[in-house]
């Protein structure tokens, strides 16, 4: 997956290791099979129980990441299937973060970013090629909402 990804961007790519440290202008892939986890500035990976039949689960990331950066934390659900990630994304706003789907009538699976917008919980809702620039602009402090 990190190989695919890197493809696509000029950020680092690469597979997530556990107690590794975060880097800025990197993008963290998890490993197959392994949850990956946000601790203060540290990547985890944990072998724990499937969570909506999934591991890695992005509601268990999501949730760390709301449990460890709050209000400074951001979510963005994209293109899948089922509902991974709807518990993240109401963790991540109710600890003050912002988050964001794919406009799920773009995404090639819709599921998953449908059902983090029926959550209410979303803050922006965008065709896949804004997301990027949404997310500069949120991380620059442009806090509107859409």
């Amino acid at each position: 997956m990190a190989d695919l990804l890197s493809r696509s961007t000029r950020l680092r790519v690469k597979q997530a290791e556990h107690g590794e440290i975060m880097m800025p202008g990197t993008v963290y892939v998890a490993p197959p099979d392994e949850h990956l986890l946000v601790g203060p500035g540290k990547l985890q990976l944990a072998h724990t129980q499937l969570v909506h039949f999934s591991r890695p689960s992005i509601d268990l990331l999501f949730e760390s990441v709301a449990g460890t950066y709050g209000s400074r934390g951001m979510g963005v659900v994209l293109s899948g299937s089922g509902s991974d990630g709807s518990a993240g994304i109401r963790a991540i706003k109710e600890a003050g973060g912002t988050t964001l789907a794919q406009k799920p009538t773009e995404a090639e699976f819709p599921p998953m970013p449908l059902a983090a917008v029926k959550t209410g919980c979303i803050d922006f809702v965008v065709p896949l090629h804004d997301i990027g620039k949404t997310l500069v602009e949120q991380c620059a402090g442009k806090r509107g909402r859409e």
